[in-house]
């Protein structure tokens, strides 16, 4: 049983105690639940709804340390674009979700590793052999032969989440305006550069 979108601490406790008796129990935290409270949510600003909620420091605390000590094997960007339009409803009507591909490298990087929450090399492996394992697939490599599925990152830039500079068709992040650290620069699939922050493409 995998558990998405880790939220609260006592979904932490029964995960913790369920792995601790050898169960298959994984689970998963997102960038916005690592990063902010219900204490951040503007009732004006729909892009801090989503599912499940922000919830208390406390929360955020238990889920920063289980993803410290590995009883959340991964960390996933919970990715849910939304249209303009459709975020411009009043918080009751606005769907539910926030887009997190453009900053989860920078927002779980600095929480997790710049903080001294977790070593540079945890916070990879939850990004990557940690769901290999939960998925059943074959751990990614850099060995010679091993399929060139790479993100090259760097984690000395310094930069400021403007969600007009997004790629991405859809804005709506609660981040507008946070300033992190490391960012992707380019990405290979198979082998073949598939997008690179010189070209944009």
């Amino acid at each position: 049983m995998h558990i998405q979108h880790v939220s609260a601490r006592e979904s932490v406790v029964l995960i913790r105690s369920a792995r601790r008796r050898g169960l298959p129990v994984s689970g998963e935290a997102t960038p916005h639940h690592i990063a902010l409270t219900d204490a951040d949510v503007d009732i004006r600003n729909t892009n801090f709804k989503m599912n499940p909620p922000l919830r208390t420091a406390a929360d955020r605390e238990a889920i920063v340390e289980a993803v410290a000590d590995g009883t959340l094997q991964a960390l996933a960007t919970d990715h849910a674009p939304h249209t303009l339009e459709s975020k411009r409803r009043d918080f009751c009507s606005a769907p539910f979700g926030v887009v997190g591909l453009e900053t989860a490298v920078g927002v779980t990087y600095t929480r997790l590793v710049q903080s001294g929450r977790m070593s540079l090399r945890a916070w990879v492996e939850r990004w990557t052999t940690g769901p290999a394992s939960i998925l059943g697939l074959q751990p990614p490599s850099l060995a010679p032969g091993a399929p060139a599925d790479v993100a090259v990152l760097d984690l000395d830039s310094a930069w400021t989440v403007r969600a007009e500079e997004f790629l991405s068709r859809s804005r709506n992040t609660p981040f507008e305006g946070l300033k992190v650290t490391g960012r992707a620069t380019c990405t290979f699939c198979n082998g073949a550069m598939v997008w690179s922050d010189r070209t944009g493409q």
